[in-house]
């Protein structure tokens, strides 16, 4: 296969990846330039490479051995000292490293309201912060939590926290009050810092009286805090952020606390129960960032780094420990494609984003409508683009490659909320592929397996990683003997973690995704992903956007499509739509039911629900409709069936 893209002999000299591996080429035994090499010697040698991330991360050695008593799967690790035991840690130090005016934060909303924050002015409102938690005693270990817009407050919330030892946990506003109730009631939260309201859309989004609501619910708390953005009223038993703030701090200290010590909890977004709680802990969330952004993505303090993303997504905690690079981060907060598709290049114009972060979804949209940034737009810069939320297919590469920026690396990136950061994704020495994943992340085992556990090359399988690394989670929230954990991730194979998507090895040691593998489709016994039907009909110009799932019929799986068309689906639509996919898949793709609904039905993260369409349509209840941002649409689908 031709690369998209491939790095020029100074582009690979002059990556951090190059000079990394340059300092290793001495000490240690790398069989060749490769990147495949590179990443042979980092999982072969574990504590070896580890070490020396750690050491590229912090300028300084660890106090003590690297990885102690760590097994696959974990025993309860909670508490206990498994990574670099016996070596403080700071995670808000290490992203407050910095100390200058050069501009910390960019923060931008929908309607263009902009200010910036520099690296000196993020440690005084820091403190000050930090100051005024520290008076109500909250401590290590504490929780303190935030439903709060991708605000320039909800940064230093949570540096504040975590420089403490206290864990941080957000929520964004848009979500409605029983799904914060269903995350926050569990981990019962000291400090609770909510908005009066947030913009989307062109509106103007009123959060008062949820989160009135929210907090004269959760008994735990003892000192709520509102963040007054459009400066409504401020609701009885609240305290102005303003206010709480401790004017007369002026320095930020930092608690000497264990790698493995509790710094965030994130959330799953499923739609059968509540939430699980996901802890993570401080070194191994900074340390897997620093390998992402330094070693993979490049990013210095030249740069300029932004992700479209909410402050209750991964990619917002991944977007803003870019910080500890000494990047520039800008957040934004609004619609990306209000009053028009092209907001967020305007964003990337006016401040010289480097490293650009979207969706596969928006890309499409964009795509539709014919939208053409290259020529129009000042985006000289922008060297990176990263996705993520779904599989980014091969025609959307050649997309942005002639639409955006021809000579801009397209990085499609893939992990999740369970490690905070990824398994598979790009690097700047490899060239890229059209609809692949570059490899996977450096420090990871990762292999595909079949239902046998046997590892696959260019077939379609189990994503598994068999052995440890820093940023796997602590555990689950209240999982006495780490049950449930052990459950989700080490229940189909002994001793290696599976992951949960469907995917496949290729000849050039890349990835292709095909979906999650609890909705891969199994049709008379053949199994393959949704992405695969997705590339096909959301290629055609009828469809605007598709949902694919699963349903039993007389014993057997059958395929339904839901697709959102331009006009009323007649039967020769709906054929024209069977006969694409039965030429550009199989016959066994061919969906048994196509219906057409106004929208399909998504998280507050963007991502189809398939498992959701796939309870209504086998008559089984769908559980946390409130991780949804559009629910209303499963009744629509329950109606057409």
């Amino acid at each position: 296969m031709t690369p998209l893209w491939s790095p020029t002999d100074r582009q690979i000299r002059e990556s951090h990846l190059y000079r990394f591996r340059e300092r290793l080429r001495d000490a240690h035994d790398i069989a060749d330039d490769s990147f495949a090499a590179l990443h042979q010697w980092s999982v072969s040698r574990l504590e070896e490479f580890w070490e020396s991330a750690w050491v590229d991360a912090t300028g300084r050695t660890p106090s003590g051995p690297v990885l102690e008593d760590y097994a696959m799967p974990p025993a309860e690790r909670l508490g206990r000292e498994v990574w670099f035991p016996g070596t403080g840690f700071n995670f808000a130090r290490q992203l407050l490293r910095h100390r200058d005016d050069r501009v910390a934060i960019i923060e931008e909303n929908e309607p263009g309201h902009c200010r910036t924050v520099t690296f000196r002015q993020l440690h005084a409102l820091t403190g000050r912060c930090q100051s005024a938690l520290r008076r109500m005693g909250v401590g290590p270990g504490d929780r303190v939590a935030g439903y709060l817009p991708n605000v320039v407050e909800t940064v230093v919330a949570m540096l504040a926290t975590t420089s403490l030892g206290a864990v941080w946990s957000a929520t964004s506003p848009d979500f409605g009050f029983q799904g914060v109730f269903d995350r926050f009631s569990q981990i019962r939260p000291k400090v609770l810092l909510t908005c009066d309201s947030y913009f989307y859309n062109g509106s103007i989004h009123d959060c008062t009286e949820k989160a009135r609501r929210l907090a004269d619910s959760l008994p735990s708390l003892e000192r709520w805090v509102m963040v007054q953005g459009a400066g409504m009223s401020l609701p009885g038993g609240a305290v102005p952020w303003e206010s709480f703030l401790d004017d007369e701090a002026t320095e930020t200290t930092f608690a000497d606390l264990p790698f493995d010590h509790p710094v965030y909890i994130l959330y799953t977004s499923g739609t059968t129960g509540l939430p699980k709680c996901i802890v993570h802990g401080a070194g191994g969330t900074a340390l897997k960032h620093h390998v992402e952004h330094k070693l993979h993505t490049d990013v210095d303090r030249e740069d300029t780094v932004f992700f479209f993303t909410t402050c209750g997504w991964m990619m917002w905690h991944w977007l803003v420990s870019g910080l500890a690079q000494g990047a520039t981060v800008v957040l934004y907060d609004g619609s990306p494609t209000y009053p028009g598709e092209d907001r967020l290049f305007r964003l990337a114009e006016d401040h010289g984003i480097t490293v650009f972060g979207t969706s596969p979804k928006l890309l499409a949209t964009l795509e539709k409508a014919g939208f053409r940034a290259a020529g129009r737009y000042r985006l000289a810069g922008m060297r990176t683009l990263l996705s993520t939320g779904s599989p980014l297919e091969a025609s959307q590469f050649h997309y942005v490659h002639q639409a955006i920026r021809p000579d801009t690396q397209v990085c499609s990136i893939s992990g999740g909320t369970d490690i905070i950061g990824c398994f598979v994704l790009g690097n700047p020495i490899s060239p890229v592929y059209p609809g692949q994943l570059q490899g996977p992340a450096l420090g990871v085992d990762v292999a595909v397996f079949d239902e046998e556990g046997r590892a696959l090359v260019d077939e379609g399988g189990e994503l598994v990683c068999r052995k440890p690394f820093p940023s796997m989670p602590l555990g689950f929230w209240n999982d006495p003997g780490d049950a449930r954990y052990r459950e989700t991730y080490f229940s189909t194979y002994s001793e290696v973690w599976r992951h949960g998507d469907y995917l496949a090895m290729t000849p050039e040691q890349g990835f292709v995704i095909y979906g999650r593998s609890d909705t891969t489709l199994n049709p008379a016994g053949i199994r393959f992903g949704t992405a695969e039907i997705y590339r096909i009909v959301e290629r055609l110009p009828s469809v605007q956007d598709s949902i694919v799932a699963g349903y039993r019929f007389d014993g057997e799986t059958r395929v339904a499509l839901f697709v959102v068309a331009n006009e009323p689906l007649d039967p020769e639509a709906v054929e024209a739509i069977r006969s694409a996919i039965r030429a550009q898949a199989t016959p066994r793709h061919v969906p048994a039911m196509v219906r057409q609904i106004s929208q399909v039905p998504v998280t507050r993260n963007g991502k189809k629900v398939e498992k959701a369409v796939s309870a209504i349509l086998n008559h089984e209840p769908v559980r946390n409709r409130e991780a949804l941002a559009n629910p209303e649409v499963l009744d629509e689908i329950a109606a057409l069936i």
